[in-house]
């Protein structure tokens, strides 16, 4: 059973934690919940945070020219400078951070849909963008996974988000090791699952781990992060995922019956149309490796890339679109 390094996040202190939504609601959210044994939370509410209570005036985004305010219309008040000086000071504190969870549409946290309005009363909708506090996210931590619980909804989206998530705490413990030979190990154990995000930096990661330029162990760690870091930024397609599981299935293909390949290459097929979850090919070839004893492909972390209770084929729909 595989061990898991528990992840850094920051999330939207609404989001299950605590009744400070401008309604004063707390919005529970099963997938934070399940997360929970297996994170270090960090929650906070910025709009709180700058002296906001609960329940609030609603505050907006208001345009200003190819700027936005952060506005509250009842009061009139613009607090858009405090807003800034809370995110750059909270943000500036924050160290070794593996990713973020922000509630969707805020004007604070919303990390790609906050609505951002022509004026201050009921006036049209001009475009969306990222809240004052998220778009300050954005910059501050610009190689960190950032995701809002409504694209989360997505199991596509999900799955890419924990694999990246979990897989950046493992290689933050690594780097403590300060081991080139450790993070050879971490490599190797991750083959495939980089194969499936980006063959590019996977074959870019694996020049750097080799360190044939005998450079200092810290130079190693700082390259292999900014690609690891990279290697995420693309989200795997269907047939980046097929073509992976097609390698390992070499291993087993000549000893399995005419049935046992007919049903694999069938359930690729409805991977491919987005019937079945990636989890159910993998749980066959994990199967198939137990069978055969083949402990290289068993240390493999594409087959569990995070805590299997996080495993879900819900799916919302949304937000494909965005990744």
């Amino acid at each position: 059973m595989r061990s898991f390094a528990k992840p850094r996040v920051v999330v939207s202190k609404c989001l299950e934690f605590e009744a400070c939504r401008y309604n004063g609601e707390r919005i529970p959210d099963k997938l934070i919940e399940k997360l929970n044994e297996y994170v270090e939370f960090i929650p906070v509410c910025p709009e709180v945070e700058i002296g906001l209570g609960t329940p609030r005036e609603v505050i907006r985004l208001v345009a200003d020219g190819d700027k936005t305010k952060l506005m509250q219309p009842d009061s009139g008040l613009n607090l858009t400078s405090k807003m800034e000086e809370f995110s750059l000071e909270f943000l500036g504190s924050l160290k070794d951070i593996d990713g973020f969870i922000l509630k969707t549409r805020s004007p604070s946290c919303g990390v790609f849909d906050a609505k951002v309005y022509s004026g201050m009363e009921k006036t049209p909708v001009l475009r969306t963008e990222a809240g004052i506090f998220a778009s300050h996210v954005k910059e501050h931590f610009t190689l960190v996974a950032k995701e809002d619980e409504g694209r989360l909804k997505n199991f596509i989206v999900r799955e890419h988000f924990l694999t990246r998530l979990f897989t950046v705490a493992e290689f933050r413990e690594v780097k403590k090791e300060d081991s080139i030979s450790k993070l050879m190990q971490f490599q190797a154990k991750n083959k495939y699952l980089f194969m499936a995000c980006n063959q590019d930096s996977m074959r870019a990661l694996g020049r750097i781990a080799a360190n044939h330029e005998k450079l200092a162990n810290e130079e190693v760690f700082t390259q292999y992060e900014d690609e690891l870091h990279k290697l995420f930024h693309r989200m795997p397609k269907p047939n980046d995922h097929i073509n992976v599981c097609q390698h390992v299935f070499g291993y087993f293909s000549k000893h399995l019956t005419k049935a046992e390949k007919d049903h694999f290459l069938t359930s690729l097929d409805q991977f491919k149309e987005q019937k079945i979850p990636l989890s159910s090919l993998l749980t066959m070839l994990r199967s198939w490796s137990y069978r055969f004893e083949n402990d290289y492909l068993l240390q493999q972390y594409y087959f569990t890339p995070y805590p299997e209770s996080l495993v879900a084929i819900s799916d919302s729909g949304k937000g494909r679109s965005l990744s």
